[in-house]
C-alpha cells in the first residue's frame, strides 16, 4: 500500500491505498474541482459546508448516473432478449 499526495483546495492531503497514483490524482482533482464550484458560487461558505454541498453535487452526479446505467443496461436485456426470440 503506497502513500500519495493530493492537493485539495490548496491543502496537502496524503492518501494511502493500492490504486495507481494517477487514478487517485485524478480522484483528487475531480474533488478539488467539485469544492471550487462550490466555493466559486458562495465565495465566503464555510468550509465544512461547501464539503458537504460538493459531497452532495457528487452524489447526485453518482446517482444519475446509476440511474442512466441501470436504464441502458435495462433496454440491452429487452434487446437480446428479442433478438434472441427471432433465432428460436
Amino acid at each position: 500500500m503506497g502513500s500519495i499526495e493530493v492537493d485539495i483546495l490548496g491543502q496537502k492531503y496524503t492518501i494511502k491505498g493500492e490504486a495507481p497514483e494517477e487514478y487517485i490524482q485524478k480522484l483528487a482533482a475531480f474533488v478539488d474541482l467539485k469544492l471550487k464550484e462550490v466555493h466559486n458560487s458562495a465565495p465566503n461558505i464555510a468550509p465544512l459546508k461547501a464539503a458537504i454541498l460538493a459531497s452532495l453535487n457528487i452524489a447526485d452526479e453518482l446517482h444519475r448516473i446509476r440511474e442512466e446505467h441501470e436504464k441502458v443496461t435495462r433496454e440491452i436485456e429487452e434487446k437480446a432478449s428479442v433478438l434472441t426470440g427471432l433465432f428460436e
